[in-house]
């Protein structure tokens, strides 16, 4: 398949542990993956943010990014995202602004409105209920952007986050995303002029309608000239299309517990999701995963890069990102090896 526009590729990472695995084992494996992912030549590397999930470890971004820019040499590095609700947007503000200072040129701020965690875990992290609601997210984001000297015009910061700054003496300015799985963040990014990550691989169905509605709304800024989207797909290869889906079991079980409302555990091994999923009812289980398939790219290397440039020629997006869930580490970096050593090489090299 020729590639009619080549984007720049990039990677999300959730940290996820995995049975056996304690929290230090998960995150010296994104550490790993991150060094891959620098030495193969991706753009950004970003870390989510979730609580109280036993699968996940990544639960506060700007500490693990600090760690992962000190394990880097090239690659930006950002979040996400930043659940912006569940945290003052001065704290917000200066983490990021130090991480920019240590690591100039490096940092993104991917900031999201979901809260990342059940209620009663979100109203732990910010103290109280007050700024929880959508309502409430637009005007901090915009106080966010003031407090890294970013104002937007017709745009006013609250009254406090104009009379105060993230960094005394800033040289340069971590780039923010917003980052969103529906229209509303779509809409509200192109509206204030700032690049948008769709998470495509939240597969709701709406990628296109929110890709849609970002370039409708978009209105040029300090920022942008022009609409920037970035989406993100699940990906997983292997050396033949059985052992991709052998080894994407585990997501799919995962998908499983979360569409059903079962206990999420940690990662379980590919043997034990064949056999989790050898007894649903095959009916049911097909309808199922044909709606939710875990992971959404499962198949050979060359196979699952005509599937990207596919995805990248549907939606017009000017960057690609990647993530994935597996049992171990290995799978997940000989997956972003294969992907950029068949994506062109002007916008890949190792």
């Amino acid at each position: 398949m020729t590639r009619r526009n080549p984007v720049p590729l990039s990677v999300l990472d959730t940290s996820p542990v995995a049975v056996g695995q304690t929290s230090g084992d998960a995150l010296a494996a994104t550490t790993a993956l991150a060094r891959a992912a620098d030495a193969a030549g991706y753009a950004r590397f970003w870390v989510a943010e979730h609580h109280a999930m036993p699968a996940v470890a990544s639960t506060s971004p700007g500490v693990l990014l600090a760690h992962l820019a000190a394990s880097t040499d090239r690659i930006r590095l950002g979040s996400g995202g930043v659940m912006l609700p569940n945290h003052p947007t001065l704290v917000v503000a200066e983490q990021f602004a130090m991480l920019e200072a240590l690591h100039p040129g490096r940092i993104d701020l991917g900031i999201g409105r979901a809260p990342g965690a059940d209620p009663m875990t979100a109203a732990a992290l910010r103290r109280t209920v007050e700024g929880l609601g959508a309502d409430d997210f637009p005007a901090e984001v915009i106080d966010v952007l003031a407090l890294l000297g970013q104002d937007l015009p017709g745009r006013a910061p609250s009254l406090r986050a104009s009379r105060l700054s993230a960094t005394p003496v800033a040289t340069s300015s971590p780039q923010v995303w917003l980052l969103g799985s529906s229209l509303f963040s779509a809409e509200l990014a192109g509206s204030l002029g700032l690049p948008f990550s769709y998470a495509h691989h939240f597969n709701t169905g709406h990628t296109l309608q929110a890709a849609d509605a970002y370039r409708r709304a978009f209105r040029p800024s300090p920022v942008l000239d022009e609409p920037r989207l970035m989406v993100s797909a699940s990906v997983l290869v292997a050396d033949s299309d059985d052992e991709a889906q052998y080894l994407a079991g585990p997501s799919r079980v995962m998908a499983l517990s979360l569409r059903t409302g079962r206990p999420l555990g940690p990662i379980v091994s590919p043997e034990d999701a064949a056999r989790e999923l050898d007894a649903l009812d095959p009916v049911a289980a097909a309808d199922f995963f044909a709606r939710v398939p875990g992971t959404q790219v499962a198949t050979t290397a060359d196979r699952a890069v005509d599937e990207l440039d596919a995805l990248v020629a549907r939606t017009g997006a000017d960057e690609l990102m990647i993530t994935g869930t597996a049992f171990d580490v290995a799978t997940r970096v000989h997956t972003l090896e294969q992907v950029a050593a068949r994506w062109p090489s002007d916008v890949v090299a190792a």
